[in-house]
């Protein structure tokens, strides 16, 4: 009879090393079922306040959802899905910087995006949902840190099409990253467990991006759902600045959940926690600069 797996709970110490050792086992014990896949290696967002809520970052080997807040938000759920592909195809021009760098949070960056170093991206859309929201384009691609050449777009006559493309993509070893573009409609457990056991074989980050929220059962690490959120420069009324996410994190099986306006940093390619502290007044933009006359 096969043995039955069990959690050694350590002796009292300090709280944070037996959560650590926990951790580890719970990796371990994980790394089987396809709920999880090298738990040493995350995807980092390149922030330690999000990280920490992950657990370091996105597993690698398993399978997530991201999720329009609406429909008319889909540009920035897919803006999202995308930028964390650049985090991931950015990591051997980042290797190159850490190896001459005694950067602690660099080395924790190498650490935690290494896992799907040197592969590519694979975007999978149903026909109708690119008639819909449009295809990933060259120039925006390259505007937040993708190379057009790293992303292979795929489009599937129907949304099973997607389901099968996306496993099959998941388990070649070629591939460190598959999104599957989904229209708002239930998606069968089975399917996303199967999913996730094709992510933990080939070793790759699986992510459903949905145009619509949903909170069916499914067998994803984590959930999110993704919307626009107003652009500092345009509250000052300065135009257009950096794009503002609001990213909620609706369910994690690793750690807390969360919420978070982040700006993407396309030159460190890193998400950025959005501030609106202004330690000093600034100056009028629609009017001169004028020596104050005592």
């Amino acid at each position: 009879m096969a043995a039955t797996a069990r959690l050694d709970f350590p002796p009292a110490g300090e709280p944070a090393a037996r959560i650590d050792r926990l951790r580890r086992q719970l990796c371990a014990l994980e790394a089987a079922t396809g709920l999880a896949g090298d738990c040493g290696a995350p995807l980092s967002l390149g922030h330690s306040v999000i990280d920490g809520a992950l657990g370091g970052g996105l597993s690698a080997g398993t399978l997530h959802e991201v999720a329009a807040a609406r429909e008319a938000e889909t540009a920035a759920a897919s803006g999202f899905a995308l930028a964390l592909a650049a985090r991931m195809t950015s990591w051997r021009r980042a290797s190159t910087a850490i190896g001459h760098s005694c950067d602690a949070r660099a080395h924790n960056d190498e650490r935690a995006v290494s896992v799907t170093s040197g592969r590519h991206v694979l975007w999978i859309a149903e026909d109708l949902s690119l008639a819909e929201n449009g295809a990933p384009h060259g120039p925006g691609l390259d505007g937040i840190g993708i190379a057009p050449e790293r992303l292979i777009t795929v489009a599937a006559a129907r949304e099973r099409d997607v389901l099968w493309a996306m496993e099959e993509a998941l388990r070649c070893r070629a591939v460190g990253m598959v999104i599957g573009e989904m229209r708002p409609r239930d998606i069968d457990q089975v399917a996303t467990r199967r999913l996730a056991l094709a992510a933990a074989a080939g070793n790759a980050l699986g992510l459903i991006l949905r145009t619509a929220p949903d909170d069916g059962p499914s067998a994803a690490a984590t959930r999110w759902i993704v919307g626009a959120a107003p652009s500092l420069d345009a509250e000052r009324g300065h135009g257009v600045g950096p794009p503002r996410l609001l990213a909620r994190l609706v369910r994690n099986r690793r750690g807390h959940l969360g919420a978070w306006i982040v700006e993407w940093n396309s030159v460190e390619q890193r998400f950025e926690l959005a501030t609106h502290s202004e330690p000093v007044a600034g100056s009028a933009f629609d009017r001169p600069h004028r020596t104050a006359v005592a």
